[in-house]
């Protein structure tokens, strides 16, 4: 380890010790959130401007900045299964059957499709206003191999088919999807706890006494967990801060510039798509502007580590906590939007690819018999989309296949992809929380006293000192 190497760490460590000084005195959660924030971004970009774009001393203390960042979200993915697994019985059993689950499930797959099918309009819109055109554009060493990467793995996304991703949602075997080994384990997880719900409820009359004991260990069980993700949610602002100092620090300005129009066109996408959501928010009679301030630490969350999966308790603590959404529909949500319709991955980002791709083949990105079908294939392939890195390109390989466009062409946006997976990932999260809320509130169920009132996060004053 070289001195500048330590030096950096000695510097990080001094961070980590202020954002500690914010927790230990009380300051606000969400203040310490964005606190992390900029000084991820201050030190990342301090660090590229000293060192110089790839230098390996930045590789080298990223490794280290990487035990509190990447461990961080480590500790998320841990207990994200835990947490959907128990919440969901839990709200299965205060429900007392399976009446409501239809709706819920309904309503808010429903929003998250909808959403989607608007996403995918806005990209198209958006790539057609920038005319984004991949005619021309320069394949370096990197875009080349990238390209043949893809299409190694369209050979797995050929074999797909809708009829086929629903079965994967079905749990064979739950307990490996408990440990998340599938693309598809958390919605798998979701009807297992759906199954094990409906279940207890059925021996309520027949055997209360079993009953009353499963609904008491249940209980007993959530607090655990939900103190686990408290515990873990704590760790947030230094999380932030950790990845946010590795995408500034690492990052290439050089190809972003190159790819400027692309960056552009689609921040614009998301920050349209993100206005619509808060349109239909403000429609159902929430205040937008108060519902935004409530959701910033989750978005800052999912904005840095670009995992949606990830971001699921944080996303249901501050759905429940912040803005008044019981407990099973603030899971279903979360569970359901960070596999189907995510409004970035799976809408926005195939739509301006298939857009920009088209003109190498002589398709007319404006022609209607270009348009519609591209809408519908994205709005299908939206469903099983991992909530992971690569869960965009996947959903992108599968759109590009089944509209006949060359998939080694996205291997173009390799340099740029880390930049807008954040906004991509942040607008999925976004999406989530817009179902829950729709939800919620058609169903008559949200607590507007909660959402009225200042709470953003209870992860701080006297829970803190807890």
């Amino acid at each position: 380890m070289t001195l500048a190497v330590i030096a950096n760490i000695a510097i990080f460590v001094l961070i980590l010790a202020f954002l500690y000084r914010l927790q230990a005195t009380y300051v606000e959660f969400t203040r310490r959130v964005f606190a992390g924030l900029g000084l991820g971004i201050v030190f990342g970009g301090a660090l590229q401007l000293y060192y110089g774009q790839g230098s390996e001393v930045i590789a080298r203390s990223i490794e280290y900045f990487d035990i509190v960042g990447v461990g961080y979200v480590r500790f998320l993915q841990m207990i994200i299964y835990p947490l959907v697994m128990v919440s969901i019985v839990s709200a299965i059993l205060r429900l007392k059957g399976g009446s409501s689950l239809g709706k819920i499930s309904g309503l808010t797959i429903g929003v998250l499709v909808v959403t989607t099918m608007i996403a995918a309009t806005v990209g198209i819109v958006f790539a057609n206003v920038f005319g984004l055109n991949a005619e021309g554009l320069v394949s370096g060493a990197a875009e080349m191999a990238r390209g043949e990467e893809l299409k190694q793995t369209l050979g797995a996304v050929n074999s797909l088919s809708f009829a086929k991703m629903a079965i994967d949602f079905i749990p064979a075997n739950p307990f490996l999807d408990l440990t998340g080994a599938r693309r598809t384990s958390t919605i798998a997880v979701v009807i297992f706890a759906v199954f094990v719900g409906i279940a207890a409820t059925g021996i309520a009359k027949k055997k209360p006494e079993e009953f009353a004991l499963f609904e008491k260990v249940t209980k007993m069980v959530q607090a655990i967990v939900m103190r686990m993700v408290t515990l873990v949610l704590r760790l947030t602002p230094f999380g932030v801060m950790a990845l946010m100092t590795k995408v500034i620090s690492g990052s290439n300005y050089s190809d972003i510039l190159a790819l400027g129009s692309f960056v552009v066109a689609s921040y614009a996408s998301l920050l349209t798509m993100f206005a619509i959501h808060l349109l239909i928010i403000a429609s159902l009679g929430f205040n937008p502007v108060r519902h935004v301030k409530k959701i910033l630490p989750v978005l800052s969350f999912a904005f840095t580590s670009r995992t949606s999966a990830g971001a699921i308790p944080l996303n249901v603590k501050t759905q429940e906590e912040a803005l008044g959404i019981p407990a099973g529909i603030a899971n279903f949500a979360a569970s359901f939007g960070s596999t189907i319709g995510q409004n970035g991955c799976a809408g926005i980002y195939p739509a301006m690819l298939a857009v920009m791709i088209a003109p190498t083949v002589g398709i007319d990105p404006m022609d209607l018999g270009f348009l519609i079908p591209l809408v519908a294939i994205i709005t299908v392939s939206s469903f099983g989309v991992a909530g992971v890195g690569g869960g965009a390109t996947f959903a992108a390989l599968i759109v590009l296949s089944a509209m006949d466009l060359p998939v080694a062409l996205a291997g173009l946006l390799i340099s740029i992809e880390p930049l807008i997976d954040m906004g991509r990932t942040a607008l999925n999260v976004s999406g989530s929380i817009t179902a829950g809320t729709v939800t919620s509130k058609l169903l008559g169920e949200t607590d507007m006293t909660v959402f009225n009132s200042d709470t953003v996060l209870a992860l701080d004053s006297s829970e803190e000192a807890a």
